[in-house]
């Protein structure tokens, strides 16, 4: 009896071990990789990639939290030590990424995301994005670029892009609210070669006229957006041309 139970007892015990080391590998197996904020104005989501082998019945959880700073009613020690949230829209979702923008809207406050995943009714540990920024670390778009053709010139309206942000009016909040923009305009003459771009106009007017130009040939503007406190420019604009006249 003895020999039996000491048989039934190691062979339960091994399909125990092998159910607890399976689930500990799926669970490893399914965790979301590379969860990172990808920032464009401040419209601020949350990206992440599958897993190692993540099935086709996958769905992710996602929470965030604010760090927290340092107050006569918040040690120090404490800092950092907000509660992590839900993001209810993204709570079940199969899609590998999350908008957190009206969750991180405090651009100058320190943010981190997390992602979990759940198949067969097995949950992977949550993995966490480095610390977030988004007044630092958001990318700013190029403006918006009206052009005309004028006089031996062309001049063009520059409008700088938007914050998803609204006004009390509804109307958009433009990123010159947060930071000092500069335009930087680089002209193209078609009848060089494409790729030699030379810069026109740099400076924060809305209107430029940029002159001395040949009537009757065509010239393409593009134009960027560019951060001085951070050193960081946008991509180029749209092309857009015109034939001065």
């Amino acid at each position: 009896i003895d020999i039996k139970h000491c048989r039934y007892s190691y062979l339960l015990f091994a399909v125990s071990f092998s159910l607890v080391s399976g689930t500990r590998e799926l669970q490893e197996l399914i965790k979301p990789q590379k969860v990172e904020f990808h920032s464009l104005n401040f419209n601020n989501t949350l990206h992440w990639h599958l897993g190692r082998a993540a099935p086709g019945d996958i769905i992710y959880f996602v929470q965030y939290k604010k760090l927290l700073k340092s107050t006569p009613s918040l040690p120090l020690h404490r800092y950092g030590q907000s509660l992590w949230k839900n993001k209810e829209e993204c709570w079940g979702i199969r899609e590998d990424f999350c908008d957190l923008t009206h969750q991180t809207s405090d651009i100058r406050e320190p943010y981190y995301g997390r992602v979990k995943s759940v198949s067969a009714g097995v949950h992977s540990d949550w993995n966490t994005s480095s610390r977030f920024t988004p007044w630092r670390e958001t990318k700013i778009g190029p403006p918006s670029v009206n052009v005309t053709p004028r006089n031996k010139s062309i001049q063009l309206k520059l409008q700088a892009p938007n914050s998803p942000y609204t006004r009390r009016r509804g109307s958009k909040i433009p990123m010159t609210n947060y930071y000092d923009l500069l335009y930087r305009v680089f002209l193209i003459n078609n009848m060089l070669n494409e790729k030699n771009k030379i810069l026109a106009y740099e400076g924060t007017d809305k209107v430029v006229k940029i002159e001395d130009l040949k009537p009757e040939v065509s010239y393409c503007v593009v134009v960027t957006t560019y951060l001085p406190v951070l050193d960081r420019s946008s991509v180029y604009s749209s092309k857009k041309c015109t034939v001065p006249l």
